[in-house]
């Protein structure tokens, strides 16, 4: 890297990195290390804890002033397998106007144009600092921020006033999401033939008591009045999933064994706290009548993410910076979460913006428009030249 590459260059790196995020990003993360260094820009590397196969990293440009603003990116993707591509999903291909590849849009597009927005950082006469974060984990719980944001302060670089996370908005200004939840559910069974059900204890069937709960619960929560955040969502109301069941050996054998996955997505005023509890409540009665039949059988709950929503801000200035720019004055508020409920609970005034069309994310032949790389970079320069005054 003698010569600092544009957004395309940085792009084409990051894309050839299949950084899924059930594997390492080491490579990624020692390839931004040295374009960092290239350009003379001081890197901090997090390592994940009881993970060395993981990183984050981040850096900061400017002065030790307070006002700054942090670029917050994630350096995981989603897996393409058992998905039909047309082209080769880790290396950037261009046609009709798009650049095709895993993460082009989702979100290696918004980190190559932060990546390169230190290019010229470095050369500006900053008033406050433009810093950039890019974690690991995003994709399944966003599980790499809160710790991410710990080291930024550990670090002693200046508490930047605002955050931008570049998840694929369109460039339009996402000042709310929901929040959400999830456990792995294990239910233990005992078994014996179907004949004598009675004696066994069936884990699908202890596993329908829950599910049967979702629904319930699913239905009562949708007649409530949606509180003020949540009737901008659509849908205006929390929501309980359940996408995953596998359990049992035979139809003629109580199930011992039953696993399935069970997820909220909260409205930002929605009482999280009160909902778990309920749902965990449940499980503790299905569990002691299970024990009564068997004592070995049992509930065990797994927690796997816990995602914080985003909640629109009164006079945020992330929010006002990023209008201000866009021009967008829009309400606009999504039902997937980001990185940012965990900067607004850490203190930062933070918003979604970025390149990119969210439809685009985790699909078979993903693509970002070059014409939304290029609002991107535009609007990167100008939080740079707001930085400056």
């Amino acid at each position: 890297m003698n010569d600092a590459p544009n957004p395309r260059i940085i792009l084409e790196a990051l894309v050839s990195f299949p950084t899924v995020s059930r594997d390492s990003n080491l490579p990624l993360i020692d390839w931004v290390e040295t374009y960092l260094n290239e350009i003379g820009v001081t890197a901090y590397r997090m390592p994940k804890a009881g993970d060395p196969r993981k990183a984050a990293i981040f850096c900061s440009v400017g002065p030790d002033a307070p006002g700054g603003v942090v670029l917050s990116g994630h350096t995981d993707v989603v897996p393409v397998d058992g998905q039909d591509w047309a082209t080769d999903p880790w290396v950037v291909t261009e046609k009709d106007g798009k650049l095709y590849g895993r993460g082009t849009c989702d979100m290696k597009g918004f980190d190559a144009l932060a990546l390169h927005a230190l290019q010229r950082a470095q050369t500006s006469n900053l008033k406050r600092p433009l810093q950039v974060a890019l974690s690991f984990d995003e994709e399944i719980g966003c599980m790499g921020a809160p710790p991410l944001i710990e080291a930024l302060a550990a670090a002693g670089l200046p508490k930047a006033e605002a955050a931008i996370i570049g998840e694929p908005s369109m460039m339009k200004c996402v000042t709310g999401h929901k929040g959400s939840s999830g456990f792995d559910v294990h239910i233990k069974g005992f078994e014996v033939h179907s004949s004598l059900m009675h004696e066994g204890v069936n884990a699908i069937m202890e596993a329908a008591r829950l599910i049967n709960w979702a629904n319930d619960a699913n239905t009562q929560i949708r007649a409530e009045p949606p509180g003020t955040m949540g009737r901008i969502f659509t849908p205006p109301f929390t929501t309980i999933h359940v996408g995953t069941i596998n359990g049992g050996t035979a139809h003629n054998i109580t199930a011992g064994d039953c696993n399935f996955g069970i997820d909220w997505r909260f409205t930002p005023d929605d009482d999280t706290k009160s909902r778990i509890a309920e749902f965990e409540r449940v499980v503790a009665d299905v569990d002691t009548k299970m024990k009564a039949v068997a004592p070995t059988s049992g509930v065990e709950l797994r927690p796997f993410f816990d995602v914080p929503g985003l909640k629109p801000e009164s006079d945020g200035a992330a929010e006002a910076l990023t209008r201000s720019i866009t021009g967008d004055n829009g309400t606009h508020v999504v039902s997937y979460g980001t990185e940012a409920g965990h900067f607004q609970n850490a203190g930062y005034s933070a918003v979604v913006c970025g390149p990119g069309d969210i439809a685009q994310a985790h699909q078979a032949d993903e693509f970002i428009d070059i014409s939304q790389l290029q609002a991107g970079e535009d609007f990167l320069n100008k939080v740079i030249d707001r930085l400056c005054e």
